[in-house]
């Protein structure tokens, strides 16, 4: 009988000894989870962004000298040289992309001025074509670039240029902007590769230089960049090199639905210069040259957020005739012989669609037709 009772005990013993230590090595394991981690395991922010850095400055000297061979102005050899320097050195302004987006418009549009500086003067324009674009896609943007020009003068209206002459009406003590084509540049080698990040966009606006200059960089259909289609179609931002840097790319594979939208609607319009993509683009290019020059720096005009900023023409979405409200874009021109939709005349022959633009004169969305 003892020998049972001692036998038990012992058991006992034994059993609370084990439990204390397993209680032990729980209490040691909660203390090493929070232990600090090794310093070789700890993210090194800075390490990392000077690799960056480094890899980028690698691929913008190749893709300077590819370029340098390709520019179609001699001038710009000496310009391209140096920056393959700068652009290593480039950082964007602090001022935040504003991005275009495929928002609906507000019901009563109204853009409060914010006492920043306008683009008031003479700018040049500066194209960045990056992949590979066909000639007549190329024609269709130079001639509504050239079609901006105070000196554009068509016998039809109304005008690729009395649309833009609104802007005039920003500010106007400040007097006119004009625009006109200075040069182009053809960085069809992909040497970025057909996947951008925004920083690979910069370095693109960088590579012609100037206070005056305003650089349009254009991504081919095959190319993607960081937040396209899926929440911009484009984006413009005051550069430390020039007066504004815009981005806008062609979406006619990728989504044409969101960024050439009246072409891919239902039922869809006709393209006028029968290219969805390209037409888009142009839809797009106009937006955001109107946002550059009226809130370049994000105290301009604008609605709503500074962050996410409605601007000249995206407070005024989706509207491009009379008559328009959500899902029906208003009363255009069409072509009587190849159907297309329309509603301004350029240089050339070419018939641009062109969204509406708010006007401070009115307080109201101003569709030329």
């Amino acid at each position: 009988m003892f020998e049972f009772l001692n036998s038990a005990k012992s058991n006992l013993r034994e059993q609370t000894q084990n439990q204390q230590i397993q209680k032990r090595k729980k209490i040691n394991k909660q203390k090493d989870q929070k232990k600090p981690c090794p310093p070789l395991a700890i993210y090194n922010p800075s390490l990392h962004s000077l690799q960056n850095h480094i890899i980028h400055f690698i691929q913008r000297i190749s893709i300077m000298k590819a370029i340098m061979f390709s520019s179609t102005s001699p001038a710009l050899t000496l310009v391209i040289s140096i920056t393959i320097f700068s652009a290593f050195l480039f950082a964007p302004s602090s001022s935040t992309p504003r991005l275009l987006s495929t928002l609906s418009p507000p019901k009563h549009p109204f853009l409060k001025y914010h006492n920043g500086p306008l683009l008031k003067g003479n700018y040049s324009i500066n194209l960045i074509w990056y992949g590979k674009f066909i000639r007549s896609q190329q024609s269709t943007i130079i001639d509504f670039i050239q079609s901006l020009s105070p000196n554009a003068l068509t016998s039809s209206q109304p005008s690729v240029v009395s649309w833009w002459r609104t802007i005039d009406n920003y500010n106007p003590q400040a007097g006119p902007t004009n625009l006109e084509l200075l040069s182009q540049v053809f960085a069809n080698k992909y040497n970025y590769g057909r996947s951008l990040k925004t920083s690979d966009i910069v370095a693109l606006s960088n590579i012609i230089q100037g206070p005056d200059q305003i650089n349009l960089v254009l991504t081919a259909a095959d190319v993607t960049v960081d937040g396209f289609c899926s929440s911009r179609c484009g984006a413009h931002v005051r550069g430390k090199y020039a007066a504004s840097y815009i981005w806008v790319g062609n979406s006619a594979s990728q989504c044409p639905g969101k960024c050439a939208w009246p072409f891919h609607q239902t039922p869809p319009l006709k393209a006028p210069n029968r290219d969805v993509g390209v037409d888009g683009m142009v839809i797009n290019i106009a937006t955001l040259l109107a946002g550059a020059v009226t809130n370049p720096s994000g105290n301009g005009y604008y609605q709503g957020s500074a962050k996410a900023p409605l601007e000249a023409v995206s407070v005024c979405a989706g509207v491009f005739g009379a008559g328009a409200y959500p899902g029906y874009l208003g009363k255009v021109l069409v072509d009587p012989k190849s159907g297309a939709s329309y509603n301004a005349y350029g240089l050339n022959g070419r018939k641009y669609l062109l969204p509406a633009m708010w006007d401070p004169t009115t307080s109201k969305c101003s569709p030329l037709v």
